[in-house]
């Protein structure tokens, strides 16, 4: 955490150590070109506003995570840290010296980097007043943010290595065909998704939950195929089959539906006839919604593409804003026919039309750091954007309470936080 995240001076891509680099943008060697602004900020602004949503969401239900179908800001915020995700590799791997090497370095970032978001959100880090220690393996979670993140920077990595040509780029079509290979992965990576969530069986499940010192068993009906409602749908089913029920998330965003929460669409008490389904771990970031979160890296990666080959500020915004205007239009057209927008299941809608909101972001801030010059207002997120990582870390977990906690006088109880009235 020493250095700041900036751009890598004096060494080619396979000599980048620090895990940093898989959401940041750091510029091969000799490279002379001019640090683009705009991404610093795109990231910045994303992770302000990821503080916000989880700081106001629950005052202002309005911009929290949709409880399951629809959209929010909150639901903005993941896939827009995957696009920026796909640009920075698009920028970061522009030569490689040695395949062999990017591929080895690009597997060990992706591995310390799903690390770290075990030891971060598998339940390490207890909550603020839970005074014990560690994490029970049987229970870990095993999937979270930082997991998925890594799980879709080394797909999109590793087709940046090795499914790229050698032909020139000096159009759109050409832009295409020099990487048409890695657009026929996000095709194939798409297709499988729809076709395992409307297309697989989803039997009846049962599950235990601890209620008044005793476990309680329950059973979801189920028995049907291309459910995408909370209890029946694909994605839960292979986080159970592979993962584990014990290991998903315990709280999941679904307990703040009418059918679950009385005081909808905020957490609450379960209604009297509320489904057992309410009460069951179901993971945001599981399995197979991965794969879609991985088809969003490959579409940054796309605009990461443009900028490698585009010099000119009307070039780069022209490619970047037809597919960003497709994208939006066709996550509606889904949306309009069926196919709702959905984080948890992170639904080809959602994909679209997360995506190419971020490309129209990215061409707005682009026009006012980067063409217009207009940096003194964006300093602030500017700088938040190249300390996403180090902010991230303290505002998605309880470090700094943890470290507050450990001094206290005679009984744990009496520790810092108390004092100070927290």
């Amino acid at each position: 955490m020493k250095r700041t995240y900036e751009l890598i001076k004096g060494e080619d891509i396979n000599g980048v150590k620090d895990i940093e680099s898989c959401i940041t943008t750091p510029t091969p060697k000799k490279q002379h070109t001019q640090r683009l602004v705009s991404l610093d900020v795109f990231r910045g602004i994303t992770v302000a506003t990821m503080i916000l949503v989880d700081r106001a969401g629950g005052v202002f239900p309005a911009i929290n995570h949709s409880p399951w179908n629809g959209i929010t800001l909150a639901d903005f915020v993941f896939p827009f840290f995957l696009f920026i995700v796909g640009i920075s590799l698009g920028l970061a791997y522009k030569k490689i010296p040695s395949r062999t090497t990017a591929t080895k370095n690009a597997i060990f970032r992706a591995m310390k980097l799903f690390l770290i978001g075990l030891l971060l959100q598998g339940g390490f880090f207890h909550k603020v007043f839970d005074l014990s220690y560690g994490i029970d393996l049987t229970k870990i979670r095993l999937m979270g943010i930082l997991q998925r993140i890594a799980i879709a920077y080394l797909f999109a990595a590793l087709s940046e290595i090795w499914l790229k040509s050698d032909e020139d780029v000096d159009s759109a079509s050409s832009l295409i065909m020099k990487y048409r290979f890695q657009w026929i992965v996000a095709f194939i990576l798409s297709y499988i998704y729809l076709m395992l969530l409307y297309c697989l069986y989803v039997p009846d499940w049962e599950f235990q939950v601890q209620i008044e010192g005793s476990l309680k068993k329950f059973t979801v009906d189920c028995g049907v195929r291309g459910d995408t409602g909370p209890a029946c749908n694909v994605v839960g089913m292979i986080d159970r089959k592979i993962l584990g029920i014990p290991h998903l998330y315990s709280k999941p965003v679904y307990a703040r539906t009418e059918q679950c929460s009385v005081n909808s669409p905020d957490y609450g008490s379960l209604p009297c006839d509320a489904p057992s389904w309410c009460q069951a771990p179901f993971d945001p970031e599981g399995i197979l919604s991965s794969v879609m979160a991985i088809v969003s890296c490959f579409i940054g990666l796309h605009y990461g593409h443009v900028i490698v080959h585009f010099g000119e500020h009307n070039k780069r915004i022209l490619h970047w804003m037809i597919p960003a205007s497709v994208l939006v239009v066709f996550g509606f057209i889904l949306e309009l026919f069926g196919m709702h927008f959905n984080k948890p299941l992170y639904s080809f809608s959602y994909m679209c039309v997360t995506a190419g909101a971020a490309g129209i972001l990215l061409v707005g801030i682009y026009l006012v750091v980067d063409v217009y010059g207009w940096r003194r207002p964006t300093m602030v997120v500017e700088w938040m954007g190249k300390h996403a990582l180090m902010i991230f870390i303290l505002a998605t977990t309880n470090v700094v309470p943890v470290v507050l906690q450990g001094f206290y006088w005679k009984e744990p109880q009496n520790n810092i936080l108390r004092l100070i009235g927290i």
